[in-house]
């Protein structure tokens, strides 16, 4: 199987790999500049940042004197389309120590997921556990198949 492109080249896909979970900043066409983790991007050069900081530099001007503020703001999770991206760099490397994103299955939940993710409890051909018909007496047909 080929490799995947991104951008019309697979040499773009593999160094934007290789700075998954790198520290990056990247400057958007209105002039914005975004530092955050880099998670994750896709064909379009789309970029997923976490731990995302917005810094605008806002200038106004009184009576001839220009002054300039720098404006910062936490963000958090931040999707970017790549449409508004002008530069990419590299602020600083990736955690020596990477850890695992999905870990054991215990007791039917897999950890390291988000709530609300959890593993079926038994295998595709059977119901899942505590799943026993709807409860009497709220709606519809109970356990005894009527009133």
């Amino acid at each position: 199987m080929p490799p995947k492109t991104v951008g019309g080249s697979a040499g773009k896909a593999s160094k934007l790999m290789g700075l998954i979970d790198s520290r990056l900043r990247v400057v958007l066409v209105d002039r914005r500049v975004l530092v955050g983790t880099f998670l994750a991007f896709d064909k379009y050069l789309n970029l997923v940042l976490s731990s995302c900081e917005e810094t605008r530099l806002q200038t106004t001007t009184s009576s001839g004197a220009t002054t300039s503020t720098e404006q910062r703001r936490s963000l958090g999770l931040v999707i970017l389309r790549g449409e508004n991206v002008v530069s990419v760099t590299v602020e600083g490397p990736a955690p020596v120590e990477k850890k695992a994103r999905v870990t054991k299955n215990v007791g039917g939940v897999v950890a390291g997921m988000g709530r609300g993710a959890a593993a079926p409890a038994m295998g595709l051909g059977g119901a899942v556990a505590g799943v026993g018909g709807g409860v009497g007496g709220y709606g519809g047909m109970g356990r005894g198949g009527g009133f």
